[in-house]
């Protein structure tokens, strides 16, 4: 179970992790909760649906939001960033992404999705594309957002 490894790999590293969740709403969380012993890393998760909460919540600067959007690089760079830091973990991660099936436009289809890891040295921003229905965008979301800790702790 990806959940297990995450927490496993955390735990061995003496690294601790913090959540900023859009699209997913806390699936990442659960994902990690569902662990027992996740609170040895897991030092907690936002779930930041609306761009008021990613701003007052996570710090993401209103000009993000109003050059590139919500689903965008910068946003998610900020997300994770804003995670690690007012949940003081090591690691910060976020998820912002359009699950559908409404909220699509011609240059940010449903199924796009972007995925950051922040930590001390940097952040890494990650796009992807997922096909399939709501269910199945947010699925694989999560467990990417598990297989990117997992390559890069």
């Amino acid at each position: 179970m990806l959940g297990t490894e995450v927490v496993q790999l955390l735990r061995e590293k003496r690294l601790s992790i913090a959540l900023a969740e859009s699209c997913t709403g806390g699936r990442v969380c659960d994902m990690l909760t569902d662990v027992p012993g996740c609170s040895g890393v897991l030092k907690g998760g936002v779930v930041a649906y609306s761009n008021g909460s990613k701003v007052k919540l996570l710090g993401v600067s209103p000009a993000t939001l109003e050059r590139f959007g919500a689903v965008s690089a910068e946003c998610a760079s900020e997300m994770a960033r804003g995670a690690r830091s007012a949940l003081e973990a090591d690691i910060g991660v976020s998820t912002t992404g359009i699950a559908g099936p409404a909220g699509a436009t011609p240059t940010k289809p449903v199924g796009m999705v972007y995925i950051a890891l922040a930590t001390g040295s940097g952040v890494k921003v990650s796009e992807h594309h997922f096909p399939g229905d709501r269910e199945s965008v947010r699925s694989k979301t999560a467990e990417e957002v598990l297989r990117l800790i997992l390559r890069s702790v």
